[in-house]
């Protein structure tokens, strides 16, 4: 059964309305002052504490609090005056802000840009011979300053050198700008195919509009008035709370974050299974319950076909370090899919382009996010505007080019996934695979010219990107649209909140981060020692990588590139059933999320294909709505206790270390 005929009948796509609303001053007021409590929360919780990733959850936690705050309060608003009450459309717009700007913070975003700028320059030694490639970084590109880039490392508790720092950061806003618009003007083209026409079901916006509709305008009863939602939510806290139990005392009875079933097999060729564990994600098991049955099935048959694969290959005596290559079959799934979408949508994308340049005057667009002349613009000066930062930087445009084509591809299939499967994963899509791919197919002479390593240089300043997954952003704003259509907002007032919510978040992201580099030290925070957290390490290690091809090349590496060919295969093979088949099991989407990061996946989904295959038929849709808002409850219950509680007290204390809670 098809994800559109089991959740479209409770979460059917909203009528018109007659009058839309706009944005209220005091939903801005509030996104701005809870963005400010928000920053103080990451900078303490995961830089300085190093405990729970409060930004790396889908949606990320501060938006859940916030959401879960605003929700509880306005009840008891409707006594004041009309001005201070808040509606359902102001704590979604304030939601949605947090997604975005508290997400700026994030290891997925800035907070891998400040290492990246300045781990050729401080991490110099003549071994590494570092001092070779900076000659190829323009001084607009990255800081100069030594003794400013030393400080950063060290700590000092000096004043931020903003003098060092403006130039370089203004660039690199400017960058971000540029692809964040792309994908935004990605996401206008198509959004109404996706929306309207497909009719996807967003399952993270449909638990976000029940939660915050306390007064069972979508639920019968009311979403807190539920016993079924106390139900979820009470097994999901006794989980966590349960396992925080367990660590401070191991006596204790716990289920744990996993069960590892590869542990079972110790023999040769069956231990080559391993790595086979379930891993216990509320969040997966929850939002899995709105994912259509057949992107669960492939979800859970694709990863042990995967880890069966390997042992075949062992006891053919064919054992290859890496293989089935999971993330490389990923690469080729990712282009094969959207390459489909791009096929799938190409009517709309003609309908935007006429109406772009004036054919189609009858077509509506004024409840777009923006008019369709403009998203084609903005497309086209985003995309222009990163290629011409990259080139003028001294990065090739050909290198440029395939590397952003990639990781906008890359971006597209992301959003698709949280459109139609609610994926609550940041990390579900090829990180750190762009680059790889490429350079897999190629080799490093093609990419270094020989001796000039200015192309190569810059393209490793550009790892963040494909190691950060700033790239999910596209699925927070074709998220918002949705949520702007349920609640009557207008779309230019979201796509307004979506703007301001980077630009803000940007600075935030900044100021939080050099003032912490510059009191204590990047070489402690993040859980460092003397060399950086991990973050640092990743740029560190990218630099040595690409100064090592200067004594041994690296060749193209032909097994790579065919398992992503390979994954390419498959996902087509999968594309071409599903329309020749109606009812054909496998879904294309669930082979792409399962490559990409099927571990902490495959056995949530797994169980809620079970729970939901047995639910459908007892009881058929009737009992499969109503078991709705005891998932949702899950869902709840984990952001609340484990990111919300648990990344409170490490406020405090360091109680955090003996429960480590991994959203990403």
């Amino acid at each position: 059964m098809s994800a559109a005929e089991e959740i479209q009948v409770s979460s059917a796509t909203t009528a018109e309305p007659s009058a839309l609303q706009g944005l209220s001053i005091k939903a801005v007021v509030l996104a701005l002052v809870l963005l400010v409590v928000s920053l103080y929360w990451v900078l303490r919780v995961e830089m300085i504490a190093h405990s729970t990733q409060i930004t790396e959850s889908v949606p990320v936690v501060p938006a859940v609090a916030a959401l879960i705050l605003l929700t509880l309060i306005a009840p008891l608003l409707r006594r004041f005056p009309r001005a201070l009450r808040l509606s359902q459309a102001d704590i979604l717009a304030v939601y949605v802000f947090l997604t975005v700007s508290t997400s700026m913070a994030s290891v997925g975003a800035c907070r891998l840009i400040f290492p990246n700028l300045t781990a050729l320059r401080y991490f110099a030694e003549p071994e590494n011979n570092f001092e070779a490639y900076w000659k190829y970084v323009p001084g607009w590109f990255a800081p100069t300053d030594n003794e400013a880039i030393r400080q950063m490392y060290e700590g000092e508790d000096e004043p931020i050198p903003w003098r060092a720092w403006a130039k370089p950061l203004t660039m690199w806003m400017l960058f971000i700008l540029a692809w964040y618009t792309a994908m935004f003007a990605l996401m206008v083209m198509f959004r109404r195919q996706w929306s309207d026409r497909e009719r996807l079901t967003f399952p993270i916006v449909h638990m976000v509009m029940d939660f915050s509709d306390p007064g069972g305008g979508r639920l019968v009863g009311g979403f807190f008035r539920n016993p079924l939602m106390w139900a979820g939510f009470g097994l999901c806290a006794i989980y966590n709370v349960m396992n925080i139990l367990q660590a401070w005392n191991p006596a204790v009875p716990a289920l744990g974050r996993q069960y590892d079933i590869g542990a079972l097999f110790t023999e040769r060729p069956l231990s080559a299974i391993r790595p086979l564990s379930i891993a216990w994600r509320p969040e997966n098991i929850g939002l899995g319950y709105l994912v259509s049955t057949e992107i669960t099935l492939t979800v859970w048959v694709f990863y042990l076909l995967l880890r069966l694969s390997n042992v075949v290959a062992v006891a053919a005596g064919r054992e290859i370090a890496g293989f089935p290559f999971d993330q490389e079959q990923s690469v080729g799934a990712y282009i094969a899919l959207g390459a489909f979408l791009l096929y799938v949508g190409r009517h709309q994308l003609r309908t935007v382009v006429e109406k772009a340049v004036g054919r189609l005057r009858e077509l509506d667009d004024q409840n777009e996010p923006v008019p369709y002349s403009w998203a084609v613009i903005a497309f086209v000066l985003g995309v222009g505007g990163m290629l011409l930062f990259a080139v003028k930087a001294g990065m090739w445009l050909w290198t440029a080019a395939l590397y952003f084509g990639l990781i906008l591809l890359f971006a597209l299939v992301y959003a698709r996934a949280r459109a139609e499967a609610g994926a609550a994963m940041v990390w579900l899509f090829p990180f750190y695979q762009h680059k790889r791919a490429i350079l897999n197919a190629l080799g490093s002479a093609r990419l270094s010219g020989g001796n000039d390593w200015g192309n190569l240089t810059i393209f490793s300043y550009f790892m963040w990107m494909s190691r950060g997954y700033f790239q999910s952003m596209m699925a927070y704003q074709v998220e918002a649209s949705r949520i702007a259509t349920e609640t009557h907002l207008r779309q230019r007032a979201m796509s307004f909140v979506l703007f301001i919510a980077l630009i803000v978040g940007i600075w935030g992201a900044y100021y939080i981060h050099l003032g912490a580099y510059y009191k204590y030290g990047n070489n402690v925070l993040e859980g460092g020692t003397t060399q950086g957290g991990y973050r640092t390490q990743l740029a560190r290690g990218e630099f040595l990588e690409t100064a090592g091809y200067a004594l041994a090349p690296k060749a193209p590496d032909l097994t790579r590139t065919g398992m992503s060919g390979v994954g390419l295969g498959v996902c087509a093979f999968l594309i071409v059933m599903r329309i020749l088949f109606l009812r054909f099991p496998l879904h294309p989407l669930g082979y792409a999320m399962v490559t990409s990061y099927g571990h902490p996946l495959w056995g949530p989904f797994l169980l809620v294909w079970l729970i939901k295959t047995l639910v459908l038929r007892i009881g058929g849709m009737r009992l499969y709505r109503r078991l709705i808002p005891l998932f949702l409850g899950i869902v709840i219950a984990h952001f609340f206790v484990a990111g919300i509680i648990w990344g409170s007290i490490s406020l405090h204390n360091e109680m955090y270390r003996y429960y480590v809670v991994h959203f990403g």
